[in-house]
């Protein structure tokens, strides 16, 4: 059985948002909480990667919160906390899911078909949308700590550039189709818009009325 923790990163700028995702109501929870308790379902440990004075709303108690190293580095540089603290306090665990704070409409049957679809030749599994890899809702081993390294130190810090660098097995979504139909799991909320649409989606709309 394969040893798979998840890591949530939440300290984006949220520019286009014009707020913190990680703090954002979605129903009776934040939009970080939503994420956490449903990546919380699926794997273990859950580790959220938070900027580093960032403010987090109240997580569960088994939540690992880490900080990113270096501030304004973006997911790559979360994403190295991340399997860092993996890498270094949790030695059996071999990959880790990822995604960001603002995917609340993920769903843990999508979690387990991308784990699963995770096979011993590749160092990382993500879906491809519409011919644009989606690198934020997939599954990676512990051991590409190195490359990630190497990326950093010199200023690559492009999660594309990444996946130009390991062994990836790229998954078109519509194989995920079965877990997800409608694939809500690939939807991360960048503008107010987004934002909304995923609520009604939800069916929350009425609980969020600003």
């Amino acid at each position: 059985m394969k040893q798979v923790a998840g890591i949530i990163l939440a300290g984006g700028r949220s520019r286009r948002m014009g707020t913190d995702k990680a703090i954002l109501l979605f129903g009776s929870e934040t939009l970080l909480q939503r994420v956490a308790r449903i990546v919380g379902q699926t794997v273990s440990p859950v580790i959220v990667v938070a900027a580093q004075n960032q403010a987090l709303p109240k997580l569960p108690s088994e939540v690992i919160v880490v900080r990113d190293e270096n501030p304004d580095r973006g997911p790559l540089e979360a994403l190295a906390a991340g399997l860092r603290h993996l890498q270094k306090s949790f030695p059996p665990i071999d990959s880790a899911f990822v995604t960001a704070c603002d995917t609340p409409l993920l769903r843990p049957a999508f979690i387990h078909g991308i784990i699963e679809l995770l096979d011993p030749a590749h160092d990382a599994a993500v879906p491809v949308l519409s011919d644009f890899p989606q690198p934020l809702v997939g599954v990676y081993r512990i051991k590409i700590v190195p490359v990630v390294n190497e990326l950093l130190a010199a200023g690559q810090l492009s999660l594309q550039n990444l996946l130009k660098r390991i062994d990836v097995r790229f998954v078109a979504a519509d194989q995920l189709r079965e877990v997800d139909p409608d694939l809500l799991s690939l939807r991360n909320l960048n503008t107010p818009d987004d934002y909304q649409a995923a609520l009604a989606t939800a069916g929350l709309a009425d609980d969020n009325r600003s």
